[in-house]
């Protein structure tokens, strides 16, 4: 039948099974919003451009399905850019679908022209510019394939206007109709497998050290039996946090610059490392060859360029995690490794997380006490810095999907919108944002979205007035020179939620936040409590960048 190229675009996003777009319309995409009119699909209006990506993003790593986000041309989509590159960085399917200039206008510096898909090059899985109304259907069946096939990513998609308008013939296709070429299949090398497992037999002291490949690659349950099977405790990275139970007892949590000194030093001490699904970022790895400097490495990931990229690995499996794991738990004997466990056991006595416990509102407290209030029945978002670490550290995460942060791209501003994505791809799940008061003002605006579309998102402020992570870097790294760390500490964020519409409460007693927490968990929309912290608060343990465990301070 024939159609408006933007009647095309919503007709494959329904084919796609696409139920909410995060966008906002403006000259470049007014035909592919007229057509979206006439849908069934929810599309949620941002307040700018780069929350609408955080927000598909979000959408995307608690359901495990493409998020999907609009923008206009020129300014549009390049506010989408800083939301595309953390989508990258951190591997998660994104398609973000952006209007053009016509055909016949691109290169002449039309008024809201820009090159789109040269600039989200090196941060795209893929891109595409529609340039034959005969190819925009395929295009966006195939951006959606690229998004989610193998390691899964952003892919954008820049549609003319002059194609949104043409007519073009639309034949109704099925789903995953587009084959991806060249994908992973699953099939590891029984050779490498051969030489893992022998490495497993013969290591007495190893780790697994589990990424965020493991979730993307529905592996957790392959994970858990395999480690069961082997005794070997598991470490996560920020990514990884939630694939391996963390009241298991062979859970190791998180490891890296602000893992505990007790994990780091299980790492440490380890002979071998069986890395699944995980890049070894500057964050963990740390100093070269310092992670674990007596150990052999085993590394299985779905993308061959990470293997040998950020350290030397000893066996390098490329596949599916989840194939992976379920050979080699086939294939190995059951292991006891008691000494091993007895010495970790031992560590985790003597090194485990503290924090001082009184009086004093401490963030530590705040974390523990929301998981303890809400019945351990959250997904926990989070924005960039200490809030970020305190979370990672003190929240106990025990099931994948259920911890949305920005990991590689540190991307302050993050957690609000993505917190809203997150929570209207899981409504029968809250949402917590744990958020930090020079991250959150990036993006505050964000409480306007959550306040129109009654979106119940609570977040936790844990306002200490600065910007916590770069003072506690100066205060130990920089002779407390605190140059520009300082924030405006007359601003009340509570108030400042209350006129977005969003209720807003500041504490700063236990009791008081105890309270406000109850309120806010059994009420169905959206709420502020800000939370009057110490600026002097430090994320401990801490390795500084470049070190090793033998640096760690705190």
């Amino acid at each position: 039948m024939k159609l408006k190229g933007a009647q095309v675009v919503i007709e494959v996003l329904k084919e796609m099974g696409v139920d909410t777009i995060f966008g906002i319309p403006g000259g470049a995409v007014i035909p592919i919003y007229d057509a979206l009119y006439d849908s069934d699909i929810r599309h949620i209006l941002a307040t700018h451009e780069q929350m609408a990506a955080h927000m598909a993003d979000g959408y995307a790593r608690v359901t495990g399905r493409v998020g999907v986000c609009f923008a206009t041309s020129g300014p549009g989509s390049t506010n989408l850019v800083t939301g595309i590159a953390n989508a990258y960085m951190d591997s998660v399917p994104v398609v973000a679908i952006t209007g053009q200039v016509p055909t016949n206008l691109i290169g002449k510096d039309a008024f809201q022209e820009v090159d789109i898909t040269g600039i989200t090059m090196p941060i795209t899985k893929h891109n595409f510019i529609v340039k034959s109304p005969d190819k925009l259907a395929d295009t966006i069946r195939q951006a959606f394939a690229i998004a989610k096939s193998g390691r899964p990513g952003p892919v954008l998609v820049d549609i003319p206007k002059d194609i949104q308008n043409a007519d073009i013939e639309y034949v109704k296709g099925i789903g995953d109709s587009i084959d991806i070429k060249n994908d992973i299949n699953g099939v590891v090398s029984q050779k490498e497998l051969d030489k893992a497992i022998e490495l497993i037999l013969q290591s007495k002291k190893p780790v697994i050290f589990a990424g965020g490949g493991v979730i993307w690659g529905e592996a957790s349950e392959e994970l858990i039996e395999f480690a069961e099977k082997t005794n070997i405790p598991v470490a996560t990275s920020l990514m990884g946090l939630g694939c391996f139970p963390e009241d298991h007892p062979l859970s190791l949590g998180l490891i890296g610059m602000h893992g505990s000194r007790f994990a780091n030093l299980a790492v440490y001490k380890s002979d071998l490392v069986i890395a699944i699904g995980t890049r070894f970022s500057d964050r963990v790895a740390g100093k070269a060859g310092g992670l674990a400097p007596n150990a052999k490495i085993i590394h299985i990931d779905i993308d061959p360029a990470e293997l040998g990229k950020n350290i030397e690995v000893d066996v390098a499996v490329i596949g599916k995690v989840k194939e992976a794991l379920k050979l080699l738990t086939d294939k190995l004997p059951f292991i006891e490794r008691k000494e091993w466990l007895e010495e970790i056991s031992f560590l985790r006595e003597k090194h485990g997380l503290k924090y001082k416990n009184d009086e004093v509102l401490r963030p530590q407290w705040i974390v523990e006490k929301i998981q303890q209030l809400s019945n351990d029945d959250l997904i926990i978002a989070t924005e960039v810095g200490q809030n970020q670490m305190w979370a990672a550290q003190y929240y106990k995460f025990k099931q994948p999907r259920t911890f949305v942060t920005s990991g590689g791209l540190g991307t302050m501003g993050f957690g609000l919108p993505a917190a809203i994505g997150a929570q209207v791809g899981k409504p029968d799940k809250r949402v917590v944002n744990i958020a930090g008061d020079g991250s959150l003002r990036m993006n505050i605006h964000a409480l306007e979205t959550a306040a129109v579309y009654n979106i119940p998102v609570i977040t936790v402020l844990l306002n200490n007035q600065t910007l916590g992570m770069v003072r506690q870097w100066q205060n130990l790294l920089y002779d407390k020179r605190f140059s520009q760390t300082d924030l405006n500490a007359n601003l009340n964020f509570a108030k400042l939620a209350n006129d977005f519409g969003v209720e807003g409460i500041r504490v700063t007693t236990k009791e008081e936040f105890e309270k406000a927490f109850r309120k806010a968990y059994s009420e169905n929309r959206p709420f502020m409590i800000e939370c009057i912290i110490d600026k002097d608060e430090m994320v401990l343990p801490f390795i500084p960048a470049g070190g090793t465990v033998e640096n760690t301070i705190g």
